[in-house]
């Protein structure tokens, strides 16, 4: 069956195949659609070539299916969506919206997991006070 991620927002799935699929925004105010691997820690995209951003360049990152915005209160440079494991098992997951940053938040339950050579940029969020002792000071 594999995982699941939807949008936070209005529930639909974002996977399709090997791929997330979001509507992303650069800072010319273009528009195109970004493909992004389902693996946590697999930073690998793909991309329209006439879509183009800049590296260290933030998107705004969108849901396909009803187009409200992926961001979240957490940090305004991570976008928020929910993994749905094989078990049925719900997890929050954070990324950097900055093209070329590698970070990744997992929240399963109690326990926050961090992924990507950049996370340590993102060290002083706290999602909310249960996950503090998680997180590196």
């Amino acid at each position: 069956m594999g995982t699941h991620f939807v949008c936070p927002h209005c529930s639909g799935h974002l996977k399709v195949g090997e791929s997330i699929i979001f509507r992303v925004r650069n800072k010319r105010k273009k528009c195109g659609l970004l493909l992004l691997h389902p693996l946590i820690g697999n930073y690998s995209s793909i991309k329209h070539p006439e879509f183009e951003f800049n590296e260290g360049e933030a998107l705004d990152f969108f849901c396909p299916l009803c187009g409200r915005q992926l961001g979240t209160p957490v940090n305004e440079n991570l976008i928020y969506v929910v993994m749905i494991d094989n078990d049925g098992t719900e997890h929050e997951i954070y990324f950097s919206k900055i093209s070329g940053e590698h970070s990744t938040f997992q929240v399963s339950g109690e326990s926050v997991t961090a992924t990507g050579e950049h996370s340590g940029r993102y060290t002083y969020f706290s999602i909310s006070d249960r996950f503090t002792q998680y997180l590196k000071k």
